[in-house]
């Protein structure tokens, strides 16, 4: 019981705040490719020489900055592309400002785990909450090596994030580094080179509320006509009035299109790097309110999400649902199967009429580190797999489309305790319980405000039942830890114990029975005459 760390409070999760679509442009004349491959090259390099001023600004940057290297972008672009550019040198050195602080927390642990395995004796054995010592003493002495490296990386990296210093590659630092294996990649030099200057190139518009079809810049029409406002040094393409391009190619949303035509049909912002726009926040609804209607409790693994349903007292109802998804492959692939298994799930829940989907707030940021699970290289991919992030923001995007709210649950022991209490009593000859199937019971009991055990036992003043029911349904509410239940029986009240053997003999019956019994009268030698 005091090893048991204290759990955290199931919370609402706060819907999207935004929406993004895509489409592509298709039968492209050369004049068109000319045309875009310009405006994203001129574009491109001014968003570098940005992207660099900003990275130069470091922990200094204010509005005054922003607003400097927004005057210095005007006089080439427009005010919108020059807007659009500085947004994103930000958000790009935001990211890797973020990126910086998860390093930097990833290398701690390392550190703290190779310290704590370099101070065991080699050979002791480890637990469930911390590895034990190295092996011999060859694995140590390259183990207090990579402590060393370790440290002085971490030294750097500290040092990095007190005086505001990122590094970002625009074009991206894997694609840099193909440059040094082309064989490997199979591209030729000119091959890459067209690559990476696609990737450097910068084609985006921020959206304007009254303006029409909500983009002055990039502007798309309802019958799908594109046309773009072209930069000064590049006015002299245009084939439209006012310095516009108008494309020959046509494209259509199909995904979310009748919400897209109802904002720009209202001149409503709407920014063009894929299609996006705002949503007004959300108000979270209580969360008492979103567990009157039941909830579906969800267990995520490497290739499929274990589902239960439940009604608001925390019963289980039907049986386990099983979706399965492929990790394996390319990103496309894997964000495919994820958003098909998604898909499934939230259909499932609006057909049985759920207003809520319990899931677990995964974080395996600390878990993934080679130096907690040493040689167990094939658990580390198995974690590293899971695609947690990208899961929590697709699953709270797409239930919001169909009406659902989500509560995320603190994911300690949900395993442990649901197979424990729930695995073997709802197996049958005909349900077979995994205990993935069981977390999900206890996921979404814990999302409930019910503990993962279905009954307590309350102690009665003696063998009487004058304080009622030996057994009542567990109080909803938060709590911070519980504990095993003692062992069960498999027996029934009064019946053998599973050694089929009594303590005590069987007394003789007095009825009489039309069988013939093998049992023999004996008289009792005490017995008065008369």
């Amino acid at each position: 019981m005091g090893g048991l760390r204290k759990l955290a409070t199931s919370f609402v999760v706060s819907g999207p705040c935004g929406v993004a679509v895509r489409d592509r442009l298709k039968h492209l004349t050369p004049q068109d490719e000319g045309v875009l491959r310009a405006v994203g090259a001129h574009q491109g390099t001014l968003a570098s020489r940005d992207l660099k001023a900003r990275c130069a600004d470091g922990l200094e940057h204010s509005a005054d900055t922003w607003a400097a290297r927004k005057r210095e972008l005007t006089g080439v672009p427009s005010s919108r592309i020059a807007g659009a550019i500085t947004k994103a040198a930000h958000d790009q050195w935001a990211l890797a400002r973020r990126c910086q602080a998860a390093q930097i927390r990833n290398l701690a642990a390392g550190i703290r785990t190779l310290r704590h395995r370099l101070s065991l004796p080699l050979g002791a054995s480890g637990t469930k909450r911390a590895t034990g010592g190295y092996r011999s003493k060859s694995e140590w002495f390259r183990k207090s090596r990579r402590l060393a490296a370790l440290e002085a990386r971490h030294t750097a990296a500290v040092a990095d994030w007190q005086a505001g210093r990122v590094r970002v590659v625009r074009g991206g630092k894997r694609l840099l580094n193909t440059r040094h294996h082309l064989t490997e990649a199979r591209l030729t030099e000119d091959e890459w080179r067209q690559r990476w200057e696609a990737e450097r190139w910068f084609i985006a518009a921020d959206g304007e509320s009254g303006k029409r079809f909500g983009n002055e810049t990039i502007r798309v029409a309802p019958d799908g006509e594109v046309s773009i406002r072209l930069p000064v040094p590049l006015a002299h393409l245009a084939n439209t009035r006012h310095g516009r391009y108008t494309l020959t190619a046509r494209i259509g949303f199909a995904h979310r299109g009748a919400e897209w035509a109802d904002r720009i049909e209202a001149n409503r912002a709407v920014a063009y790097r894929t299609a996006s726009w705002q949503r007004p926040a959300v108000k979270t609804i209580p969360l008492e309110t979103a567990r009157a209607r039941g909830m579906i409790g969800v267990d995520t693994n490497a290739d499929h999400f274990a589902a239960y349903r439940l009604d608001r007292h925390g019963n289980p109802i039907g049986g386990p649902r099983r979706f399965f998804y492929d990790l394996s492959g390319s990103a496309g692939h894997r964000d495919a199967q994820i958003r098909h298994a998604l898909t499934r799930l939230i259909n499932w829940a609006v057909r049985v009429g759920v207003a809520v989907i319990g899931i677990e707030d995964l974080d395996f940021t600390a878990e993934k580190t080679r130096e907690k699970h040493g040689g167990r290289k094939g658990f580390r991919q198995l974690i590293s797999g899971i695609p947690t992030a990208k899961l929590k923001a697709r699953l709270v995007s797409m239930a919001a489309e169909h009406g659902l709210s989500i509560v995320a649950v603190d994911p300690a022991y949900t395993s442990l305790w649901g197979a424990q209490h729930w695995q073997k009593p709802l197996a049958t000859p005909r349900r077979k319980m995994s205990r993935h199937d069981a977390a999900g019971i206890a996921i979404g009991r814990r999302a409930l405000g019910h503990p993962v055990r279905r009954r307590t036992a309350p102690s009665p003043h003696d063998q009487s039942d004058r304080a009622g029911h030996r057994t009542a349904q567990a109080e909803p509410g938060d709590r911070g830890r519980e504990g095993t239940r003692p062992p069960t029986t498999d027996r029934p009240p009064g019946g053998p114990p599973p050694s089929g053997k009594r303590k005590r003999g069987t007394s003789a019956s007095n009825t009489v029975r039309d069988a013939p019994s093998t049992h023999q009268w004996v008289q009792d030698s005490l017995m008065c005459t008369g």
